[in-house]
Order: C-alpha cells, then sequence, then structure tokens
C-alpha cells in the first residue's frame, strides 16, 4: 500500500479553553490536503497525543477517517511505553478506519532489544495495516540503529520507518523511508524513499510538493525553505507550528501544559522566516465561526 510522499503531522487544535475544536481539524485537514498533502498522521508528536485522553485520541482518529479529503491516508498515532495499551490504540485505531499505524519506540522505560522486539510483535498482532516504526531517540531515549531496524522488519505488517536520527538516514532492508525530520526530505526524495512526515507542510505544503513534481527544483526549493524548517524547531515542536499558523490566519488555539506559547524572542524568529518566505500577506481568518461545519 502507498501512504503518500508528503505526509503531515497534524496538529490538534484547541480552543479557548483547551477543549479539541473538532470543526478547525476538518478544515484545517482539507486545506493542508489542497495544499498537496497525500495524508496524516493524527495523534503523533505534533498533533499533542501525550496530553490528550484516549477518549479524545480515538476521537481525533474517528474524525479524521470519517472526514478524510479524497484519496487521503489516515496515519493514526498509536504508540506507547506501556505495550499494553499500545496494543489497546492500535487495536481501536483500526477498527475506525486508519489506512497505518504510526508506532514510537517505548519510552522512558528504556527497553532492551529483547523487548522491543516483543513489544512490536505484540502491537503487529493487534493490525492487519501497515506499522510505521518511529525512531526519535531525542524523545524516548533509545535508538533503534539501522541492524535492529531490518531485524524489526522481519516482523509482519512492520513496513516503514520515520527516521528523525539524521545521523542514521539510510536504506534500511524491508522498510520504507520516511524522513522524521524536514531537512531531510529532498535528500531522501534523491535517495529514492518514500518521502517525509512533515511539520513544515502546515505552512509551505504546496512549495515541498513542488519538491515532488520537479526534482530539477529540489534543491533550490530546499535550499530557500531551511529558514522555515529551522523556525519550526526554535522550541519543542509543535510550539512553533501553532504560532506559525495563528500568525499566517489559520488559527489553531494554544498547547496543553507542559507546553505553553512561544516566548518573544521564539515568536520573532518564526514570524521573519514566515516573511522571509512571504506567508504573513494572507488575510486572516476572522474567527472559527467561519470554519468548516458539517464534520462527522
Amino acid at each position: 500500500m502507498s501512504l503518500g510522499t508528503l505526509l503531515t503531522a497534524i496538529v490538534t487544535p484547541f480552543t479557548e479553553n483547551l477543549e479539541i475544536d473538532e470543526a478547525c481539524f476538518v478544515d484545517l485537514m482539507h486545506h493542508l490536503a489542497a495544499q498537496g498533502s497525500d495524508g496524516f498522521v493524527v495523534c503523533g508528536t505534533t498533533g499533542e497525543a501525550s496530553t490528550l485522553t484516549d477518549d479524545e485520541h480515538l476521537r481525533m482518529i474517528e474524525l479524521a477517517c470519517k472526514n478524510r479529503p479524497s484519496g487521503v491516508r489516515i496515519v493514526a498515532g498509536a504508540g506507547s511505553n506501556h505495550t499494553r495499551h499500545a496494543v489497546h490504540l492500535t487495536e481501536r485505531a483500526t477498527e475506525l478506519g486508519a489506512d497505518a499505524i504510526l508506532s514510537v519506540t517505548p519510552y522512558y522505560n528504556k527497553p532492551n532489544r529483547c523487548g522491543i522486539v516483543e513489544h512490536y510483535r505484540q502491537v503487529a498482532k493487534a493490525t492487519d495495516k501497515p506499522i510505521i516504526l518511529y525512531n526519535i531517540p531525542s524523545r524516548t531515549g533509545v535508538d533503534l540503529p539501522n541492524d535492529f531496524l531490518a531485524s524489526l522488519a522481519q516482523i509482519e505488517n512492520v513496513d516503514y520507518v520515520k527516521q528523525a536520527n539524521n545521523a542514521s538516514l539510510a536504506h534500511v532492508d524491508g522498510l520504507g523511508l520516511y524522513a522524521g525530520n524536514d531537512e531531510m526530505f529532498a535528500r531522501v526524495l534523491d535517495m529514492g524513499g518514500c518521502g517525509v512526515i512533515s511539520v513544515a507542510s502546515h505552512v509551505v505544503g504546496g512549495r515541498m510538493r513542488q519538491m515532488i513534481e520537479n526534482p530539477e527544483q529540489r534543491a533550490r526549493l530546499n535550499a530557500e525553505l531551511l529558514p522555515i524548517y529551522e523556525a519550526l524547531f526554535v522550541t519543542t515542536n509543535p510550539i512553533p507550528v501553532k504560532a506559525a499558523l495563528n500568525m499566517i490566519g489559520r488559527p489553531v488555539g494554544g498547547l496543553r501544559l507542559p507546553l505553553i506559547e512561544a516566548s518573544a524572542a521564539e515568536s520573532h524568529d518564526i514570524r521573519a522566516a514566515l516573511e522571509r518566505v512571504r506567508l504573513l500577506h494572507r488575510t486572516p481568518i476572522s474567527s472559527n465561526a467561519e470554519l468548516h461545519q458539517g464534520y462527522a
């Protein structure tokens, strides 16, 4: 199954009371699809999954699956550092209609290799959908070297890796390769990889689409987008991308603690990057009342 090339790790919009803004989410999903996204990772790191209850988490996946634009793939974040919990989320996401599962390396408890293998064996039994391993040692405290990833690829349904360790970016036997960081995108495309699971596509999706469709312009476009890639990680993701969306007139609300709003200095850097790529001339949406209605 092709999951697409440009997958947006979509934010979870919140109201002023920090409840999920479902109408805003559906509107944003359709907007980003029109800008070139092939699919969405729902309830990943960027979607603040760690601050959602299970009911909220599964509702977001349901909302995405029921209201997806035509042809769009939905990848459900369903990872946990508790195998039983990861299995539960994977089972329910599959029932709700997700096309694939993003399963992060168990974090904090730092399992050894045997524990990680057994974890993914149990997760794989819970779905008939493709599983994307998510290697992000900066958050989990555990790195999955490429030789180990190749062994995990022997587990049925483990078909892809989202690689967020720049130093380990390489093809792995048995796994399709997705860039886990936006600055890797051009390199992964040049390598013949699957694509990217992106944060920057929230604001420059159209230009990232051009990188796919016009390989002769890829290096130039990538160089132009580097300031955005950098600004969206000036502090912890998704603080900058939510600030950027709010600045350009795509209001998505704030963040749940322990994440907080971008500081004045961080906001300055984000605004400067948006100005540099000419994104602040758009007319802002006046209120959430104008957002998409009629969702399921």
